[in-house]
């Protein structure tokens, strides 16, 4: 059985490209374990399966950006633009790949997509509410959020690992005890 994908190998593939979060082919490639023209082929050969809003072909000055903020030698030194695919686009994608690793993939990718609204909905929601309890509840849930998505990746013992994040609208501070 091959590796399954975590949900912090996924969280921080994506990107926020036109304003929507998506992930590069060749990203997609590496998280479901084959090479970007198997992707790219999968796409070619059904069209029909990729509407508008499905996927992006990145523009030459997309790509050049990409480039100087993330330094991926996988788009660096390809003649092609990459395309990204977003969260709709990956559901779609999940249907024509059909490996065992395609699918635990495709069940960390919605996975992550998923947390990623709640904590946005969670948020939101704080910024509208003034109630004392509810904003302690609010605060919370998006601790608890936010553990899951760092969760294995913290390798701490007896020791407080505090995690703050600087919203717009306020400053979020949590702190994770693990033994």
């Amino acid at each position: 059985m091959s590796e399954i994908v975590k949900f912090s190998q996924v969280e921080e593939k994506i990107l926020t490209i036109r304003n929507q979060q998506v992930i590069l082919d060749s990203d997609v490639a590496a998280l479901y374990g084959v090479e970007t023209m198997r992707i790219n082929e999968a796409v070619k050969n059904n069209p029909d399966k990729f509407p508008k809003g499905y996927l992006l072909e990145l523009t030459k000055d997309e790509k050049k950006e990409v480039i100087e903020i993330f330094d991926n030698p996988k788009i660096k030194f390809s003649p092609a633009l990459p395309k990204a695919f977003t969260e709709k686009g990956l559901y779609m994608l999940a249907t024509i790949l059909k490996s065992e690793t395609a699918t635990q993939t495709t069940i960390a990718i919605v996975e992550t997509f998923a947390k990623i609204r709640e904590l946005a909905r969670t948020v939101s929601e704080l910024s509208e509410t003034a109630e004392d309890f509810k904003q302690k509840s609010l605060m919370q849930k998006g601790g608890e959020i936010i553990a899951d998505i760092l969760g294995d990746d913290l390798k701490t013992s007896d020791t407080e690992t505090s995690i703050e994040l600087n919203f717009a609208i306020m400053k979020f501070k949590h702190t994770i005890k693990r033994k």
